[in-house]
């Protein structure tokens, strides 16, 4: 006799169906399974995105540059300081493609016996807007102490092709670590004009020089404050890595540089600046700045700390107001709203280290990218940069910030 509880829970012929729905199931499961896995093998993973619209001006197979600034009638001039590698000349204009030296290659020769006549090793190069171009030789290849007499601002007529003023830095406001590093100028003050530089010294304790370009007298502003100095806590990561000097031991010590990127409000009266060391913008009043009768804790209190932008070498501003920094630890551009408010205008993968910053006549934000970050002092000695390294630019659509 049958067994009632099977017939009710389930006949021969129905488990049989059963079986065969779950052979059916299990195939159609497998089928799918491979089409997904299929789709997976052949379809792209996500990746970091790049964005903004990035053209290479010029590449450059010798050594690496920093400056780069752009005339009001296009002219491109480019930098190469005496870092140790092969310099040839430390100040160049591209022309037809190629960069030569500028104004000519004697100038370019270093002579410690007569620093104030040639470029020993320029750090950064800046058209005025007035028909010049101003360069600033920090007199102290591979970051020695500057040679006594060295350090100083040229400018050079860009006509007749000729130096026109030469300005030395005075011996009150050079110090055996200092590195004059940027410049910005303001020719609606004094007779010739007033400049300010960034002291971006690699003892961590930088400073604001200020010098009137009509007698060359100068005082230094800021030295030692937290704005100008470099931030003790930050080790910056780069390419994945904590930038950190290495040597061929292993051995390992902060990379700490000071006050470094520098930029001008449009009227003048505000001057931005950063440490190289720190992801901070600081802004302070430049009426008193230049006021010697403003103490140095009543300047510290009027600087102002915008926040963070990222690491930054170089800064540049428009005539518009906004502020555009470099971001090294994360290949990129920013840009600061003269309200407030930063977006990122160019990420890249290509723009490694974004070193300095121009805005050329063409409403293009010009900078160079040097790889600074795979030199042999922090590979233990390894040189992992690879050229060529690029001057690029990106469209902004405003026009560089007025010097008059």
């Amino acid at each position: 006799m049958p067994d009632s509880h099977f017939n009710a829970s389930g006949s021969p012929a129905r488990f049989a169906r059963r079986a065969r729905t779950l052979a059916f199931a299990l195939a159609a499961m497998a089928s799918a399974a491979s089409s997904f896995a299929a789709q997976g093998n052949a379809a792209p993973l996500a990746a970091e995105r790049a964005y903004g619209a990035l053209e290479t001006v010029a590449t450059f197979d010798g050594p690496m540059p920093t400056g780069v600034t752009v005339t009001e009638t296009g002219r491109i001039f480019v930098n190469f300081p005496r870092w140790g590698d092969d310099v040839p000349f430390t100040v160049g204009e591209l022309r037809d493609g190629k960069v030569v030296p500028y104004p000519d290659a004697a100038v370019n020769r270093a002579d410690d016996r007569h620093p104030a006549d040639h470029f020993l090793s320029v750090q950064s190069v800046v058209a005025d807007g007035q028909g010049r171009v101003w360069v600033l030789d920090t007199a102290a290849p591979n970051f020695s102490s500057p040679v006594e007499g060295g350090a100083k601002l040229v400018a050079i007529d860009l006509k007749t092709n000729r130096i026109v003023k030469t300005v030395v830095f005075p011996a009150n406001v050079m110090r055996a670590q200092t590195y004059v590093d940027d410049v910005r100028f303001d020719f609606r003050l004094g007779r010739a004009g007033v400049a300010y530089v960034t002291d971006s010294s690699l003892s961590g304790v930088g400073g604001i020089i200020v010098i009137d370009l009509d007698t060359g007298s100068a005082m230094r502003r800021l030295t030692g404050d937290p704005s100008t100095s470099a931030d003790t806590s930050f080790v910056p990561v780069v390419e994945g890595d904590a930038l950190m000097q290495r040597d061929a031991k292993g051995n390992t010590k902060p990379f700490v540089v000071a006050s470094d990127g520098i930029a001008l409000s449009p009227d003048g009266k505000t001057l931005y600046y950063c440490p190289l060391s720190s992801r901070h913008l600081y802004a302070v009043p430049t009426a008193l700045l230049r006021d010697a009768s403003v103490s140095e804790p009543q300047l510290a209190a009027a600087v102002k700390d915008l926040g963070e932008k990222g690491a930054s070498d170089g800064l540049e501003s428009d005539a518009n107001g906004a502020v555009y920094a470099g971001d090294y630890e994360h290949d990129s551009i920013r840009r600061l709203a003269p309200h407030g408010g930063w977006t990122t205008i160019v990420h890249d993968p290509r723009v490694l280290w974004p070193d300095t910053l121009s805005v050329g006549p063409d409403g293009y934000l010009y900078f160079t990218a040097n790889q600074l970050h795979r030199q042999p002092g922090f590979h233990g000695g390894k040189d992992l940069r690879r050229k060529p390294y690029a001057l690029f630019r990106v469209r902004i659509d405003a026009p560089p910030a007025p010097t008059r």
